[in-house]
């Protein structure tokens, strides 16, 4: 997969956590930009994303992203780019 299909994939993650079908992510998106999204959305979050793509995060990873850009560009790295 690349950048753009896991942005478009992770949207589909974040609207049903977040059970919001209007949810559009942008590689700027933080927090602040979604309603709702506390500690505990954060975990689903990464949680359903990891589910999704197969994949498993470390802490120190995850404490470093700063966007979802970054989650995504995160994403492709681990999964090897399938």
């Amino acid at each position: 997969m690349n950048e753009a299909q896991i942005l478009q994939a992770l949207t589909q993650v974040f609207r049903d956590v977040f059970d919001d079908d209007e949810i559009v992510l942008a590689h700027e998106t933080t927090a602040e930009d979604i309603e709702g999204w506390d500690s505990q959305a954060h975990v689903n979050l990464i949680v359903a994303a990891e589910v999704r793509f197969g994949v498993r995060f470390r802490t120190a990873e995850l404490e470093s992203l700063h966007n979802v850009g970054e989650f995504a560009r995160l994403i492709q790295e681990k999964s090897g780019g399938r």
